[in-house]
Parts: C-alpha cells; sequence; structure tokens
C-alpha cells in the first residue's frame, strides 16, 4: 500500500498518477490525510496524557515516602481519572489506525512515468517483438486436438473428476510437463535464484501482504474452517517469506524461485478464451521473486525480462512483449510487462508471463525493510514475474511445433523429456 508520508507530500503527484487507472482518488485521499490528522492529534494528547500519569506515579511514591498520606490520595484520585482519559484516548488511537489502514487498502499503486493513460488491453503498448509465424503447408490442429490425437492430456476426464479447468495430463503429456518445470527451475538456478517448494496454502496475513486482498477475494479459492486461501501464484508464499523481515544492511539483493501448482477460480470466464488450456483453475507455474534495494529495482527488472526473454527463444517461441496501460496494470503493480506467445493453430496471442515491479507497495503492507547507510529503517523494492507458467506455453508448443504426423521437441528439452518427438 502507499506510505502516509507519501500522500502526506505528494498528494497531488498521487491523484495524477492514479488517474492512468481511469480513477479519482481525490475523496479518499482527503478522507486519509483528515483521519490521519485526528490520529495525529490523538496520539500527541495519548503521550501528554501518559507523561502526565508517569509524572503521577513518582509524585505519589515520593509523598508517601514524606509521610503525606493525603497528599498521596489526592494525587492518585487524579491518576485514576487520567486512567480512564487515557483508555479512552488510546481506543481512539486504534480507531483511527485501522480507519487509515482500510483506507490505504483501497489506493492502488501509482503507475511508473514509462506507463501510458489507458482502459484497457487494447491500450497497451508492444515494445517489443521476437520471431516469426510458422507456415504449415498442412492444415494445422489447435492444442486441444493435438492433445486427443497424441494421447496428452485429457480435458473430459478432469470434468468427471473435479469440473472444467482442471484436465489430467497424462503420458507424454505429463512427461513435457514436468521437463518444462525441470527446464524452468535449472535455468532460475544458473541466474541466482535460491529455489523454495513452498506451501500451498496461505493465512490472510500473507495474501494482504502480495496485494492479492482485498483485490481479488474472488479468484481465490478460500477455506473458512482454516482461514487459508490456495496460492494463486507462488509469488504469494515466496515474498511473504520476507513479511515483518529488517535486513541488517543496504548490501543485499534477494533472488527466489518456486514451481507450484496455481489456483483460479477464473469466475466469468466463458468462450473461445477458455478452451483447451487457454484459461485453467489449476495449472503449473514457475515463479522468480526479487527483493531489491530501490536503487537496483530498475536493473533488477530488465534482468528478470531478458531472463523470460531467454526462456522463450530457447523453445523456438514467436513473441511479444507488451507494456501494459494504466487501466490494465494490477492493482499493486507500478508497471508490468506481459509476455504473449503467437499461437499459430489458434492464429492468436496467448499472455504466458508477466514481469512486474512493485516498487515499495507490497514491502509497505509486509512491513519488509533494511538498515540503509545512514542505520535508518528504509522500505524494500519488490518485483516478481512468471518464468514460465505452463499452461499455454504447452499449447503454443504443441501447436508451433507441429508436423503433419508428429510434435517436435525443443532441443533444450531432449534431456528432461528424453523423447524428441511425439508421434
Amino acid at each position: 500500500m502507499l506510505e502516509i508520508t507519501r500522500i502526506r507530500n505528494e498528494k497531488e503527484a498521487i491523484i495524477e498518477g492514479l488517474k492512468k487507472r481511469n480513477i479519482d482518488a481525490t475523496e479518499t485521499l482527503n478522507k486519509i490525510l483528515e483521519t490521519d490528522q485526528n490520529w495525529r492529534a490523538s496520539k500527541t494528547e495519548l503521550e501528554t496524557t501518559s507523561a502526565e500519569l508517569n509524572q503521577y506515579a513518582k509524585e505519589i511514591g515520593d509523598l508517601f515516602k514524606q509521610g503525606k498520606q493525603n497528599d498521596a490520595i489526592i494525587a492518585k484520585e487524579k491518576t485514576t481519572k487520567l486512567k480512564v482519559v487515557e483508555s479512552e484516548l488510546k481506543a481512539k488511537v486504534d480507531i483511527y489506525e485501522k480507519e487509515i489502514t482500510q483506507l490505504l487498502y483501497t489506493i492502488p499503486n501509482v503507475p511508473n512515468e514509462l506507463v501510458k493513460s489507458g482502459k484497457s488491453e487494447l491500450d497497451n503498448e508492444t515494445v517489443f517483438e521476437h520471431g516469426t509465424a510458422p507456415v504449415f503447408s498442412f492444415a494445422a490442429l489447435p492444442h486441444w486436438d493435438l492433445a486427443k490425437k497424441y494421447d496428452l492430456i485429457d480435458f473430459e476426464l478432469g470434468v468427471k473428476v473435479t469440473g472444467a479447468g482442471f484436465p489430467f495430463y497424462r503420458g507424454k503429456g505429463a512427461k513435457l510437463q514436468r521437463a518444462l518445470i525441470a527446464f524452468f527451475l535449472d535455468e532460475a538456478d544458473k541466474s541466482g535464484y535460491e529455489e523454495f517448494i513452498p506451501p500451498l496454502m496461505v493465512n490472510e496475513a500473507s495474501a494482504y501482504g502480495t496485494g492479492q486482498l482485498p483485490d481479488k477475494e474472488g479468484q481465490m479459492y478460500y477455506m473458512p474452517e482454516d482461514d487459508f486461501y490456495m496460492i494463486p501464484t507462488a509469488e504469494v508464499p515466496l515474498t511473504n517469506i520476507y513479511r515483518d523481515v529488517l535486513l541488517p544492511s543496504d548490501n543485499f539483493s534477494i533472488k527466489l524461485t518456486g514451481y507450484t501448482p496455481c489456483f483460479r477460480r477464473e469466475a466469468g470466464s466463458y468462450g473461445s478464451d477458455v478452451r483447451g488450456l487457454n484459461r485453467l483453475h489449476q495449472f503449473d507455474k514457475v515463479e522468480i521473486v526479487r527483493i531489491e534495494h530501490p536503487n537496483n529495482a530498475d536493473k533488477a527488472l530488465t534482468e528478470m525480462i531478458e531472463h523470460v526473454k531467454g526462456l522463450l527463444e530457447k523453445l523456438g517461441l514467436q513473441y511479444r512483449i507488451l507494456r501494459l496501460c494504466g487501466g490494465d496494470t494490477s492493482f499493486a503493480s507500478a508497471i508490468t510487462y506481459d509476455f504473449e506467445v503467437y499461437s499459430a493453430a489458434q492464429d492468436k496471442w496467448l499472455e504466458v508471463s508477466s514481469v512486474s515491479r512493485f516498487d515499495t507497495f507490497q514491502a509497505n503492507r509486509l512491513k519488509l525493510r533494511f538498515k540503509n547507510g545512514e542505520k535508518k529503517n528504509q522500505l524494500c523494492h519488490t518485483l516478481n514475474g512468471s518464468a514460465l507458467a505452463l499452461p499455454r506455453i504447452v499449447a503454443a508448443l504443441l501447436e508451433n511445433h507441429q508436423t503433419s504426423n508428429s510434435i517436435l521437441i525443443p532441443d533444450v528439452l531432449h534431456k528432461f523429456t528424453g523423447f524428441t518427438e511425439i508421434n
């Protein structure tokens, strides 16, 4: 969430920045500042009252020692009244703090200066393209037909056992899935990311920490008896490793990676965009997360983008990179770059990765700080990206690498699959 000190000092700039998201935050920011002023006034009054109580406590002890019983009793009566005032002030301060926090939770991150205004994905900017679309001398099949032809993925069995959006991978389809996970993790390891196998469920504090709550309740699977959420991405548990952590110095650059299944309700999804692997409720993904000094955040973002580019190029896939407009940028992100691969048989682009920079937005919620050179506490910057999400990668691999009677496996996967083609 935004820092209250930033709102005090940069209110007008924040209002202008949030207009890129088509949001007028004037009323909410004014309410935050008004509540903050009330909080500070009550806090000052509370500190004064507490100091007065401490002074009386000292005086009462002295009076009793001096044998001035009546004066001591009068002083004790005053402290009794002051304790009531102190208790009321503490309650008032707590109420104001909660009101400020709840209001701050409703304000999204301010878009980076590079982010343009826009309302939807139609306003996103293409900033990079690589490769060309494959040309077939035969009628290319979409991945759901290829999956059925070569017995790789069983969508109907998934519907029987669970429901739509929960497919079974089988045979070489399962091996291809496992191979991609191993390849992505090995590449992350080579790039200096420490591998984790995190929990697949998180508590409410973790979901608030990375900004999934209160923005995405409808997209997360929730277990009320335990008050746990199924993770929508490994970003949530990985970033929360550093919740409530104070790094001892400013000499840090933390790189984390993890493979997990991911769970998203995708409420309201329907039509051709959800056919086959295009949109699932459960899917596999390898995530990369960075925790950085503010001065290194730009460099880290560039490195993450280059990392994802390298994965796609090694898989021989045509792709493009989009810088999302304000209206399409997620609630917590300051700037996001989406990677899309071209699906030859569907003749459409499929999103396979989002690389995002959050600046201090998540760190402020997480209370993730470091000691700077002046030995003062300062908020870290966080970043994350998919490297990569598997369903649409599999869809593109099957479609783009198909021949008239087989599917060719990219060279980099051969040592993981144990086979070079599917036929």
